[in-house]
């Protein structure tokens, strides 16, 4: 009898577990979300990230982020990457020049790490409407001087819905 009761607060420790986790892990906002992984030799200069982003909703706005996951050996400060964004029928194309900061002045890195890999989101671009439904294309480039460069594991887009 006591082996039973104890077999079921496990079962319900699990499952509040589980629970929380799913709640935790899911962001409601999301509409999208992927990372492309980088060679551990490093990012070519010549390589380009392609993200294809399915809109459906043309009524809300959205934020726009670009997220860098790199490693600790990352030799510089910052980061210049160039960014495109191609509109469903491929008839708008805007360019941008970004710079951001993936450590402070102290050399001490910005976002959320795990061991000897942070994160680093950039918002890119806030309170942003997708005019017409459709695959929107981003593509991004890394604007450093180093034809290969280290220390960089992925780049990721994440567009969320604002509330």
């Amino acid at each position: 009898m006591n082996k039973t009761k104890k077999i079921t607060t496990t079962s319900k420790f699990v499952l509040l577990l589980s629970i929380t986790c799913l709640i935790v892990s899911c962001n409601r906002n999301d509409v999208y979300l992927q990372y492309r992984s980088l060679p551990t030799k490093g990012w070519n200069k010549d390589s380009v990230l392609t993200f294809d982003v399915p809109i459906t909703d043309t009524t809300s706005l959205y934020n726009v982020y670009v997220n860098i996951r790199h490693r600790g050996e990352y030799p510089y400060q910052n980061l210049w990457f160039f960014l495109r964004q191609a509109t469903p029928l491929m008839d708008t194309l805007q360019k941008d020049t970004i710079e951001c900061y993936l450590a402070d002045q102290r050399g001490k890195w910005l976002g959320s790490g795990v061991g000897s890999v942070y994160e680093m989101p950039i918002l890119y671009r806030q309170k942003v409407s997708f005019p017409r439904a459709g695959i929107y294309r981003y593509q991004i480039i890394q604007g450093m001087r180093d034809s290969i460069l280290a220390g960089i594991n992925d780049v990721g887009i994440k567009i969320e819905k604002v509330k």
